[in-house]
């Protein structure tokens, strides 16, 4: 039996959040961004908020129907150059979310900064299965709902893995490492990852 995939709205802005909140307040890099347990959860549903507002407005929001698990997607045109110096989205993102920590804001200079450029690609920004769900499959069917429309449309996907056990589940999806991996200062790495469409079945 499939999951039932639908796309996001408004009314599901909490749901999201709180997805993203608990699928995140252990991953390395948002450890990184946030070091201190205490601060990381008071702190961490801000920035979840902030992209979960940001993805709702200007991309798409995927959840399984019940409600267990959500992707975030962008589309990225050939010529988007964002993330150069004169970008002021992280500086922004951190004065709304925690002006006193750079980490908010170093994080999302050095992802753009090593940001595939020069074709258009979906971006997975970020996946979240409910801690009590994940092994389930939801986080691949939700994947493997974009890139079969990728596959169709000959686009290509782009995502960073935070972590070994999601990179390796993206290499199974047919993502493989691009560039060289992203070293966080004093933090954990980082994997850009890209796969091109796949052609038809004959």
């Amino acid at each position: 039996m499939g999951v039932a995939i639908r796309a996001a709205g408004e009314d599901d802005r909490e749901l999201v959040v709180r997805l993203l909140d608990e699928s995140f307040q252990n991953d390395p890099v948002s450890a990184w961004v946030f070091p201190g347990a205490d601060h990381r959860r008071r702190t961490h549903p801000r920035l979840m908020a902030a992209f979960t507002d940001l993805v709702l407005a200007e991309g798409r929001v995927d959840v399984t129907e019940d409600g267990a698990a959500c992707a975030l997607w962008l589309s990225v045109a050939a010529d988007d150059h964002a993330g150069g110096p004169d970008d002021d989205g992280p500086a922004r993102l951190r004065a709304a979310v925690d002006p006193d920590n750079e980490r908010v804001e170093l994080i999302g200079r050095l992802t753009a900064g090593v940001h595939p450029a020069g074709r258009a690609h979906e971006y997975l920004w970020m996946i979240g299965v409910t801690p009590g769900r994940q092994g389930e499959g939801l986080g691949t069917a939700l994947i493997e709902s974009v890139l079969g429309r990728c596959d169709r449309e000959n686009l290509p996907a782009y995502l960073e893995a935070s972590s070994d056990r999601s990179r390796r589940l993206y290499e199974r999806l047919g993502f493989a490492r691009t560039g060289p991996a992203l070293d966080l200062p004093d933090g954990p790495r980082m994997w850009p990852m890209w796969r091109e469409p796949r052609p038809p079945a004959r």
